[in-house]
């Protein structure tokens, strides 16, 4: 496996016209178009309600059931000052589930807007929820070096969950690229017709496209859907403004996967077939977590360039996720839960997925870099075709079928 550390992310950058990037998803979901290709130089214009008809008939259609959040909460200082405090992931406690349902105070790692106006003390604001006043307080700690801050939130009526406060205090936060403010069909429209557990600040936007339609006619033709879920950190709109990737920092973020998955992958011949990076990079990690396990360097977390490094065993896709299956029996645990920061770029092997339902995604990401590992460089040519004929891209705009 070549290291992609020297990787130049100037060779993944296209012209993307500001009047392609989609502002708002189509009224029918469904009916975006689809672009089909196998990654040898075949390309064709499908629309999206045709995909049950596009996959293998034994495929394993594997979802990131996560949930957006409405992370965005703002404040206003006693002197009109507003603040704007953007919830990245949780810290105390750290585990979601808990964190939701907590009723005493939480703290989260935050992204602080207008932070020189607030320098100390406590934010209030009053909440209508339910009919009764809640007041939600925010008191601000520790910078790090990454530019974060640990916010903890405090509310006075231990009745209501964080769950609750988070939902009525804040709005869904859509990504920076469309260039507005969030509106209220942004609430639906930038959940999947999967998303159930709650965490993510940006939407799996692959899964955008489903409806309850193209759920049925998938489930006539037989092919089979699981869910995993990876809670989208707001690292997945950082640009690589570093001229190598090997200098790009990926974040991590929090998997869940249930053991049953697990073991259905360690045994089915079937063809899996990923619907969005997002759930790539959670299958691929399963992997290199087994892998760790395996040599007893498992810490919670895959690091970013675990893969090409020199020590990796290279176990069989059944070896690595046998060994996630006997730590798991060992702790009594029905799911895996963990960290990965894993980077997908060209000169990465594939063990898991045999391809992807995916959106087109921004010039220089390293999104981007993921799609190219799959299909090669022929994501040159299939971009410029998307461009020519029209295509609508990045988070609410048409979507990709790559097979190779």
């Amino acid at each position: 496996m070549n290291n992609p550390k020297q990787i130049h992310i100037s060779e993944f950058v296209y012209d993307l016209p500001e009047s392609l990037i989609a502002r708002h998803p189509l009224a029918q979901r469904d009916a975006c178009r689809l672009l089909v290709a196998d990654g040898k130089g075949k390309v064709e214009d499908r629309i999206f309600s045709e995909l049950p008809q596009l996959l293998p008939a034994d495929t394993l259609l594997v979802c990131n059931n996560t949930r957006v959040v409405n992370a965005r909460l703002f404040f206003r200082k006693p002197s009109g000052a507003a603040i704007e405090i953007f919830c990245l992931e949780p810290e105390r406690p750290a585990d979601y589930d808990r964190n939701f349902a907590a009723t005493e105070g939480v703290s989260w790692k935050c992204l602080v807007g207008n932070s020189k106006r607030w320098k100390e003390g406590k934010l209030e604001r009053v909440l209508d929820i339910d009919g009764r006043q809640v007041t939600l307080t925010a008191e601000r700690h520790d910078k790090s070096a990454d530019g974060t801050w640990t916010v903890d939130l405090g509310w006075d009526d231990a009745t209501v969950p964080f769950s609750t406060v988070i939902e009525a205090a804040g709005v869904i936060p859509i990504p920076p690229y469309l260039n507005r403010e969030t509106e209220a069909c942004d609430s639906e429209d930038y959940q999947t017709v999967f998303s159930r557990i709650e965490g993510s600040v940006a939407a799996p936007t692959a899964g955008l496209h489903f409806t309850p339609g193209v759920l049925d006619a998938l489930d006539r033709r037989g092919i089979e859907r699981r869910e995993v879920t990876l809670h989208v950190g707001a690292g997945t709109f950082r640009p690589v403004k570093s001229e190598e990737i090997g200098d790009h920092p990926m974040h991590a973020e929090y998997i869940v996967v249930p053991r049953e998955l697990i073991a259905e992958l360690a045994a089915t011949p079937k063809p899996v077939i990923a619907v969005g990076t997002t759930s790539v990079r959670t299958l691929e990690s399963l992997y290199h977590i087994g892998c760790l396990m395996h040599s007893g360097q498992w810490t919670g977390e895959v690091p970013q360039w675990y893969p090409y490094s020199p020590g990796h065993p290279g176990l069989s896709v059944k070896e690595a996720l046998n060994a996630i299956l006997d730590r798991l029996d060992s702790e009594g645990r029905r799911s895996l839960v963990a960290s990965t920061s894993i980077i997908i770029a060209p000169g990465y092997r594939y063990r898991i997925i045999r391809g992807m339902v995916t959106n087109f995604h921004q010039p220089g990401s390293t999104l981007l870099l993921l799609v190219s590992a799959l299909i090669g460089d022929s994501w040159r040519e299939i971009y410029r075709h998307a461009v020519d004929t029209g295509y609508r891209f990045l988070s609410y705009g048409d979507a990709c079928l790559f097979i190779p």
